[in-house]
């Protein structure tokens, strides 16, 4: 599988990220063997958090990653807003993965320019981020965000923090939308401006639910035949990004790790085609 530099970290990371969440909700068991194939792909970066499955995600890693710990660029991240909270999750993900250290930390699921600001004010969970990174807990540190504004909430983080990487919706579907796709853009350039990493998510999502009936574990219908997921992957890969995480569904997962694999870079024009044959699907984020 093809690895890309992740930004300023110099780690090359597979394009397929490992999104952790998949284990939220499966046994032991059928992690291993989700794990296995993983591992054959060629994945070698991980990403987790302890919202999922309250903790179960990490509890099913952390067998992998005590015996496998060298194998993994391991990213985590923090819900809490505040640096008390924060530290306290902190402590409880690295007992859960059976690790001394990730590699790289994150602020998760920064939806708001209001709770950027409860997480960067004085006593906010940045500074947990900033004293893990001094003392060793991490090297690198990053941000996540999700929903409509998620573009445009990191710019102004980084305005304000110098991260190492960024992790953030995209997909073809949501570049109808030429507000998003503006913010999009501009972020992704931005990024390389700065030489932060940058990790896609969302790449295979095709819209809301509505009233379909829900054939996966996600929150969003995704595109689930083999060659929609192709197209989808191909147009994530084919802008300047690090690589995409991985969806939370086993079926998908691999479906993923498949087109990861097989991925072909379409030209500007192939890009625009699967934007403009979109037209008529609903995106994700209004």
């Amino acid at each position: 599988m093809e690895t890309r530099p992740l930004g300023r970290t110099g780690h090359l990371s597979s394009v397929a990220i490992l999104g952790g969440v998949v284990f939220a909700f499966v046994a032991q068991d059928a992690a291993d063997a989700l794990m296995e194939q993983v591992i054959t792909a060629g994945v070698n970066h991980i990403d987790v958090a302890p919202s999922y499955g309250n903790g179960l995600a990490e509890q099913r890693l952390g067998p992998w990653l005590a015996r496998e710990r060298s194998r993994f660029f391991l990213g985590c991240k923090t819900q809490e807003r505040t640096r008390a909270g924060a530290q306290a999750e902190l402590r409880r993900s690295l007992a859960r993965l059976q690790t001394e250290a990730f590699d790289l930390y994150q602020l998760h699921a920064v939806t708001s320019l209001a709770e950027l600001d409860a997480a960067t004010q004085a006593g906010g969970a940045i500074e947990t981020l900033a004293a893990a990174r001094h003392a060793g807990p991490t090297r690198y540190l990053g941000i996540t965000a999700h929903g409509a504004q998620a573009p445009a909430v990191i710019r102004e983080a980084l305005r304000r923090f110098d991260f190492d990487t960024v992790m953030f919706p995209l997909n073809y579907v949501q570049y109808q939308q030429p507000a998003y796709r503006g913010e999009a853009e501009a972020l992704i350039a931005e990024c390389q401006a700065r030489n932060v990493g940058v990790m896609i998510i969302k790449s295979v999502a095709r819209g809301p639910w509505g009233e379909h009936e829900h054939t996966h574990r996600t929150w969003y219908e995704p595109f689930a035949q083999p060659a929609d997921v192709q197209s989808a992957v191909n147009f994530v890969l084919s802008q300047p990004v690090t690589g995409l995480c991985t969806a939370g569904d086993p079926q998908l997962l691999l479906l993923q790790l498949a087109a990861c694999g097989h991925y072909a870079r379409l030209s500007q024009s192939e890009q625009e085609a699967l934007v403009a044959g979109a037209a008529q699907i609903e995106p994700l984020f209004a």
